[in-house]
């Protein structure tokens, strides 16, 4: 029992490790799945060892202490070879690291050489890091300045219509994609057509975001950092994403984002003009502070993700770092949400500041440059700590401005609950903090929904039988589609209830959407990630 134990342990700690590693292309990323392996079999040669080795015959004994032996040696050397760490970079003004900020868990180790490719290949793609360079200009090594003169060549048809020529802005593509030639020519030609599809050069002068948008979505560009970068807020947890998206549609976010974009550019041209020198990536602050499952409402994180990816394909190498603050247990979950859609070298640039985060961001940005609330001497002419003039603090957005009832959803099951009788939706949550998101819609009546806690599965039990974690009572999801969520404070299995008992003359069709959101830690590759789910009809009254 005790081996079984342990190597079950062992599965865990490679459950938690895989996703990261299995998702990116680094060579670290072998290294310390085989950490974790050499410490499974390390545990489990060790109670195998100790529980047999007075009992077996002599030969036997000699391949455990062989096995043992080389478990603890690969354990020992892996250790060694494991224990690089990506830190914060050390601020302008300070010549060490600062140690007390540090990435979310998934975070990539640094870029590794480049991989053998084939002799067709070689000339065009090539990976910065191969002679150690940074590749911005001034920092090239000889075959990522024959790359840069080779993509010039190969875009002059384009060169005339790109929002710049120099070489600062074209490194930037070869930099996104690695310095590969071909990819970085696709990216960028892509990227034309965005602009005139959108028609980019008009958005900051003859496009303006509804009035709900200005209103009530936060944020702005306030102050720049010690090396002249401009920086952005974002301030989540005031943020009512579904009062916004009653109330604009899902291309005036999008496009209020894209016109962002442009002005953050701007600023950071005209700081170069003001400076004498480059300046071509922001510095962001994300406030988390009140995060809530709110926040994790799905059209919301499906439109943000559709934003993320649009940064990424349209303005590479645009963000210097990332600092996100006041960070509350939730914030894996959402992290998890939409880290897929983000590059392996943005995730890099993200970093997740303690109870010193004050400290630390005044190491890369003057007092004087940072608000007051935030630590820093900043205020509006009229003294507000704030900066509301800069960064807009939101509220709630106020019915009026809504033009629709719902949002439309594409839901992924449907079933029919008889008259006089419920259906039940098991969900088995195997790891604590989970979050259980649900969405469903009924076609002609209301429905009962309710969600209870069962300790087995396998097992149909009543809902006077069961612990009721979300109080059971009737929606009106013909008129709205109802929506909700649930943090599962500890393992086990969940039961979503439709209860339709109290008609004894009409069944009712539902489809619905369920979902088990996973802090980043615990992500898995498997399916439903790690989550096992099955249903079950119940046809008692008395269910």
């Amino acid at each position: 029992m005790r081996l079984e134990a342990s190597l079950q342990r062992g599965a865990g700690l490679l459950l938690c490790l895989a996703p990261p590693f299995f998702f990116s292309n680094t060579s670290e990323a072998p290294v310390l799945l085989l950490l974790s392996l050499a410490e499974s079999s390390f545990r489990a040669s060790c109670l195998l060892f100790s529980s047999v080795r007075s009992s077996v015959p002599t030969s036997l004994s000699l391949s455990l202490t062989l096995s043992h032996s080389l478990s603890l040696s690969l354990c020992r050397r892996l250790t060694a070879r494991g224990k690089r760490a990506t830190s914060l970079p050390a601020p302008p003004s300070s010549p060490t690291n600062e140690h007390h900020c540090r990435g979310p868990d998934t975070r990539p180790p640094r870029p590794p050489g480049p991989a053998r490719s084939s002799d067709s290949e070689a000339e065009l793609r090539l990976h910065p890091a191969a002679a150690d360079m940074s590749g911005r200009v001034g920092d090239l090594s000889p075959k990522q300045a024959e790359a840069l003169e080779q993509f010039r060549e190969r875009i002059q048809d384009i060169l005339p219509l790109l929002p710049a020529q120099h070489d600062h802005f074209l490194l930037r593509w070869l930099r996104a994609r690695n310095f590969h030639i071909p990819k970085s020519e696709a990216m960028l030609r892509k990227h034309l057509e965005f602009r005139k599809r959108i028609k980019v050069d008009e958005i900051l002068t003859d496009w303006r975001p509804p009035e709900v948008i200005e209103k009530y979505l936060s944020g702005g560009m306030c102050g720049y950092d010690r090396e002249g970068s401009p920086i952005w807020y974002d301030i989540i947890g005031p943020v009512d994403p579904k009062g916004l998206f009653l109330s604009a549609s899902k291309q005036d976010f999008i496009k209020s984002k894209i016109q962002d974009c442009e002005a953050l550019q701007k600023e950071c041209n005209l700081q170069s003009q003001r400076l004498d020198r480059n300046v071509e990536a922001i510095t962001m602050i994300y406030d988390v502070e009140g995060l809530g499952l709110k926040h994790l409402w799905k059209p919301a994180i499906e439109t943000y993700g559709e934003i993320l990816q649009m940064f990424e394909e349209n303005y590479p190498e645009g963000l210097k770092r990332l600092f996100v603050i006041k960070a509350p247990k939730l914030f894996p979950v959402a992290y998890n949400l939409v880290k897929h859609f983000l590059s392996e070298n943005t995730r890099q640039k993200i970093y997740i500041l303690g109870a010193n985060w004050q400290e630390v961001l005044m190491k890369y940005i003057d007092a004087e440059e940072l608000p007051v609330m935030y630590g820093g001497k900043l205020t509006d002419p009229d003294g507000d700590p704030r900066c509301r003039t800069k960064i807009h603090h939101v509220g709630p957005v106020p019915p009026s401005y809504y033009v629709r009832d719902h949002v439309k959803v594409d839901y992924e099951q449907c079933m029919t609950v008889s008259r006089g009788s419920s259906q039940q939706v098991d969900y088995e949550i195997l790891f604590p903090g989970c979050v259980l998101r649900w969405q469903f819609s009924t076609e002609s009546a209301d429905i009962g929904f309710g969600v209870f806690l069962k300790a087995k599965k396998g097992e149909w039990k009543k809902a006077s039988q069961m612990h009721e974690v979300v109080l059971s009572q009737r929606y009106n999801s013909h008129l709205v589609p109802e929506d909700g969520s649930l943090t599962c404070e500890q393992p086990g299995v969940y039961v979503l209830r439709f209860d339709n008992t109290y008609s004894i003359f009409q069944a009712k069709r539902i489809s619905f959407s369920v979902e088990v959101l996973l802090p980043d830690r615990l992500q898995s590759p498997q399916a439903n990630g790690g989550v096992k789910s099955h249903e079950r009809a119940a046809c008692d009254s008395q269910s």
